[in-house]
């Protein structure tokens, strides 16, 4: 697999590492906008399959897309805030389910199958859980640019597409800590039961988060302090992933609310560093429709899921390739003889 160029030595590389990230090509956007017109449809009756096929065609610099290469990446991580009894299942659950993927048996590697995405799954250090980010930073800096680094070695050069997820027991509460530190409000509205936490539990990570905040107030508004401060390493490493493939021009889809909260201080770094990001799907998780709205985007789909590790994402890779396949296959009206008006 080749490799990105992605020369980050400390957190103070991102501020330049931001700032020269390509965009999307304007002159393949309106290339397919003006195919989309010539199709055999009425103008914009595939509705959200053209928007998405125009996306594709910027972010690669053709005005046809394809998705020859589809490539899923699961980040699995430890946290050290799970000494604070925010869940209800044992650390050990996080290995467990590691090893699940790697042997086939998960949701995601069954609609990964089904979609044509290949499939790797990337354990970060999990005997070494993140600091109790009541008491102290998650990570260091080093670590968390170890983290980062991981996540964009991960990513292939010439991957068409990028389908990122996550797996890590307490990370429910390591997400809603995320979104409040980034975009604020009551921290209530952003936790939600995670894996299965009772009432007690939920109002027990309410408490944790809030105190979490307050110990590192003097993150406010640094996105990559707030990373370091209260995220893991799964989220450091979807940050590093997320970048390595806007410097690739790759467009990626996020999962669920976990995966876009991991995302979040790179919003706060700068809004556009997300720009090659979809969404693909909302989850039922508590704060992933405010966290969607605080970061101006819509999911792909809309199924009512909540189980993490890439699975909504994967499934709306199905979605993105109905797109690609119409703007690419259909003909024109003048291809097909039929006039068109």
């Amino acid at each position: 697999m080749s490799h990105i160029t992605f020369p980050l030595r400390d957190l103070s590389d991102l501020t330049k590492l931001v700032q020269d990230l390509p965009t999307s090509n304007g002159d393949a956007d309106q290339a397919a906008r003006v195919r989309q017109d010539t199709l055999t449809k009425p103008p914009g009756s595939l509705g959200r399959l053209e928007e998405l096929a125009i996306f594709m065609a910027g972010w690669q610099g053709q005005a046809v897309p394809q998705i020859a290469k589809a490539q899923a990446i699961v980040f699995a991580g430890n946290h050290g805030i799970c000494a604070q009894n925010v869940n209800p299942f044992p650390q050990e659950v996080t290995a467990q389910m590691v090893q699940n993927f790697k042997a086939g048996g998960a949701a995601i590697n069954q609609i990964c199958k089904v979609n044509g995405a290949d499939l790797s799954v990337i354990d970060l250090e999990l005997d070494r859980p993140t600091a109790d980010f009541t008491n102290d930073p998650a990570m260091s800096p080093q670590d968390t640019v170890a983290a980062m680094n991981a996540g964009a070695a991960a990513v292939a050069a010439d991957a068409d597409i990028l389908i990122l997820g996550e797996m890590g027991i307490g990370n429910s509460t390591v997400a809603a800590a995320l979104a409040a530190a980034v975009f604020g409000g009551d921290v209530k509205d952003w936790v939600g039961r995670g894996t299965g936490s009772d009432d007690a539990g939920v109002t027990r990570k309410i408490d944790v988060i809030e105190r979490g905040l307050v110990r590192h107030d003097n993150s406010r508004g640094d996105g990559a302090a707030i990373l370091a401060a209260l995220g893991g390493r799964e989220q450091a490493a979807i940050c590093g992933a997320v970048l390595a493939a806007r410097l690739a021009r790759i467009p990626v889809i996020l999962d669920g609310f976990i995966c876009t909260a991991s995302v979040a201080p790179l919003y706060a770094i700068d809004p556009a560093c997300l720009d090659h990001c979809l969404v693909g799907h909302l989850s039922a998780e508590a704060g992933h429709r405010k966290l969607l709205g605080a970061l101006q985007k819509s999911a792909v789909l809309d199924f009512d899921m909540r189980l993490g590790e890439g699975s909504g994402a994967a499934l709306a890779l199905g979605v993105l390739r109905a797109a690609v396949a119409c703007h690419g296959g259909m003909s024109t009206f003048a291809e097909a003889g039929v006039a068109d008006g």
